[in-house]
């Protein structure tokens, strides 16, 4: 083996992979515009992409099995099957040197792609309950669950004021009515996870509900059961985005990995053919004239 050679092919192949990425990088951001009807279209960008990717694998993968097979020491007295196999060997040595140190040098591409195979993998498993849990945990100092709790306990500023409160009411209604967001998000929650409100759970909640509000009632639990339910049609919404935004992340992940799966075997396909071209060249070439 003529290490020198597939090193000096390797480095050039690596090179050249790099330059024309950036040229790629440059020609595809003065392509795309943030504007409205600008630039080209999301699938022409997409399919340049891969074309500019392969495009570059070829390129580059032909120069460094070129200067893998050209570099080399002559080889005396070896028959011509052994040579074609050795300067295919040199070609396809010089890609995946190159190869290794390409990916050595863009890591952190690599290692994102991956991580988001698997953060997309974690997206879908995730259920509605675990969609209530970390609403109502980002909700503390509001949000969408304190959304939904604070309009149960909404005021109509147009009705008559409301009777003031019996001092007979017992001592749980009284602790209810000095903090009942708290207690009536953590009952949201765990209906939520159930997938139904309980008939229990619907009147202990009309009760604190009339208790703030002056409401009956009767009023108090029919807000109750359609504060819940759009609740519930929230979350469904959520979940249903998140899902939709998860697959096409998966979609996307799959295509870039296959493509760039296609980009590099067609690279040590070129590699290891331009490298007999160059042997051949090397060995058959004619003395230069004096």
């Amino acid at each position: 083996m003529a290490w020198g050679a597939i090193l000096a092919g390797a480095a050039a192949a690596a090179a050249l992979s790099l330059i024309l990425l950036i040229l790629g990088t440059g020609l595809g951001l003065s392509a795309v515009s943030p504007w409205m009807n600008r630039g080209i279209s999301a699938n022409t960008f997409g399919v340049s992409t891969i074309l500019w990717v392969i495009f570059t694998q070829i390129l580059a993968s032909a120069l460094g099995g070129y200067l893998a097979g050209r570099l080399r020491t002559r080889w005396i007295a070896v028959p011509a099957d052994e040579v074609y196999f050795r300067d295919t060997a040199h070609g396809f040595l010089a890609w995946a040197i190159a190869s290794l140190a390409t990916a050595a040098l863009l890591a952190s591409v690599i290692t994102s792609i991956v991580g988001s195979g698997i953060q997309v993998g974690a997206a879908q498993d995730a259920g509605t309950a675990v969609a209530a849990t970390t609403m109502a945990e980002s909700d503390r100092e509001g949000g969408p669950m304190g959304y939904f709790v604070d309009s149960l306990f909404r005021k109509d500023l147009n009705a008559a004021p409301a009777a003031a409160v019996p001092d007979r009411r017992d001592a749980l209604a009284a602790s209810a009515a000095e903090q009942p967001a708290a207690e009536v998000a953590r009952i949201f929650i765990n209906d939520i996870r159930a997938g139904t409100m309980p008939e229990q759970d619907t009147r202990y909640v009309g009760q604190v509900v009339a208790l703030r509000t002056g409401l009956t009632q009767a009023a108090a639990e029919q807000r109750v059961t359609e504060a819940f339910a759009r609740l519930q049609a929230t979350l469904r919404e959520a979940q249903t985005t998140a899902t939709e935004a998860a697959d096409t992340a998966r979609k996307a992940t799959a295509d870039a990995s296959l493509w760039l799966f296609v980009s590099l075997l067609a690279g040590a396909f070129c590699a290891s053919l331009v490298a007999i071209y160059g042997g051949r060249q090397r060995d058959f070439s004619p003395p230069p004239a004096i």
